[in-house]
């Protein structure tokens, strides 16, 4: 990993990361939607200014990755659908955290200026302290979260 994040930095000048993506999605349905509102937004709007918001490396990552995964998967043969958690919580119940889980996660993200991968790993490798008290407050979260959901 550690020869990864150096080559990113090499050869991109960035390092690893994942949520610019999404932001850059939410500008690009933004400019389908209502592209007036979106380019006067203060945070969506410099993601327009530059031409198409899609066209940043970021996404270009987080899209190989994920076809990567899908192919790796297929030639595999682990190709599947399924719901971890499903039978200790019910599926119902599972979703909705999961999904309450990654919208607060994702929105802790943005406030953060960088997602667990863009904080932990790149933020780490240039000593950032942002990045050191993002780790540190994310698993304490994790860890309160968890024994208050689980009861543990």
């Amino acid at each position: 990993m550690g020869l990864v994040l150096l080559l990113t930095f090499v050869w991109t000048g960035h390092g690893l990361g994942a949520t610019g993506a999404t932001t850059r999605f939410s500008a690009w349905l933004g400019t389908l939607m209502a592209p007036a509102a979106t380019a006067a937004n203060q945070y969506l709007g410099p993601m327009v200014e530059g031409g198409h918001p899609l066209s940043s490396w970021i996404s270009w990552q987080v899209l190989g990755v994920a076809l990567g995964a899908l192919v790796s998967a297929f030639w595999a043969g682990r190709l599947r659908v399924q719901w971890d958690g499903e039978n200790s919580v019910g599926r119902g119940r599972r979703i909705l955290t999961a999904l309450t889980g990654g919208v607060l996660a994702g929105f802790g993200a943005r406030v953060a200026a960088g997602c667990t991968s863009g904080l932990g790993l790149s933020g780490a490798a240039t000593l950032s302290i942002a990045a050191f008290v993002f780790l540190a407050v994310f698993f304490v979260a994790g860890l309160v979260v968890t024994r208050v959901l689980r009861g543990v």
